[in-house]
């Protein structure tokens, strides 16, 4: 299959999937993403000292961070122009995926440009002058207290469930309760006044989690210049036997890396499993061409999520 050039867009022929969610990328529009966006606002789902807010000051120290309320109204931000990009978590390494984020991504027009493996770091804190001994209730996100779950009950603590760490932080600060701590950041801490009673209060020292970055235009990185490159999509596939296997042939046969594949069932649609799969290459490379077309005979309904430089701290090869 060849690619076609037409008025400097890049446009692939049917059957090809990509052809089928009509994806147009400027080709001599490529910019790095982070020089491309200096200046505005980065959305991101909790309150100022999540471990979201941390992660965007480390992927994008040049972009403002926004906090919003839930992961819909960060992606609507990006959508509405009221903010530049959005930074999603999309997946832990000690908790697994953040699940309702893949009902949110088939729906949204926003294209993936970017990814970032942020090692989460939680501290357990308490008001200032409280110690260990003092603390008998610990508050925080569900995951975050997943990920501790081993040290809350080494130490006998009641866990409570809030909507983010850094508002278990805010309000641990204001009920002003030694025998109350939050699992929180060190950044949440600060801001809200709270004694680090323990660091690293994570049972796993690899705690990472997996932060995808939306943006209202899709970017399109060279594979000369950029090493490694992934492609992300969502795909539901035909009803026939063994439809997955062979949707899935084309990677085999044509040396294409699947990094993830996940099955999902959407709140709509209980009887039919949509994929979530990203692979290393870009859909200028034949190979990965190859693969796609491949994909393409096999399923009923493809998305294209984006075409984006792989992390630093993955490791593709």
């Amino acid at each position: 299959m060849q690619i076609i050039l037409r008025s400097n867009k890049l446009e692939l022929p049917a059957p090809s999937v990509i052809a089928k969610t009509q994806l147009t990328i400027a080709l001599n529009k490529e910019k790095s993403l982070e020089n491309k966006n200096k200046t505005g606002i980065i959305a991101f789902q909790g309150v100022i000292g999540a471990n979201s807010h941390v992660a965007c000051l480390e992927a994008y120290p040049n972009i403002q961070p926004q906090a919003y309320e839930t992961f819909d109204a960060a992606m609507e931000a990006v959508t509405s122009g009221e903010a530049a990009l959005a930074m999603i978590p999309v997946g832990n390494s000690y908790a697994g995926r953040v699940a309702e984020i893949h009902n949110i991504i088939p729906k949204t027009k926003l294209s993936i440009v970017g990814e970032h493996f942020s090692r989460i770091e939680h501290y357990l804190c308490g008001v200032q002058g409280s110690n260990l001994n003092d603390i008998k209730e610990v508050y925080s996100h569900p995951q975050a207290l997943m990920q501790c779950q081993k040290s809350i009950e080494k130490l006998g603590l009641k866990a409570n469930k809030t909507n983010n760490t850094a508002l278990a932080a805010q309000q641990i600060s204001e009920k002003q309760d030694k025998a109350k701590a939050a699992i929180c950041s060190k950044l949440a801490a600060e801001i809200y006044g709270l004694d680090v009673l323990q660091k690293n209060f994570e049972d796993d020292s690899s705690n990472t989690t997996l932060f995808l970055t939306f943006a209202k235009e899709p970017i399109d990185p060279d594979p000369e210049k950029y090493k490694d490159i992934i492609t992300s999509m969502m795909f539901t596939t035909r009803n026939i036997a063994a439809g997955l296997y062979k949707a899935l042939g084309g990677f085999a046969t044509n040396n294409v890396n699947i990094i993830k594949l996940e099955s999902y069932i959407p709140e709509t649609e209980s009887a039919q499993a949509q994929f979530f799969i990203s692979f290393e290459g870009s859909p200028r490379q034949k190979n990965v061409q190859m693969a796609i077309e491949e994909l393409g005979f096999f399923t009923k309904r493809t998305k294209l999520l984006g075409v984006y430089p792989a992390a630093k701290k993955r490791s593709v090869k």
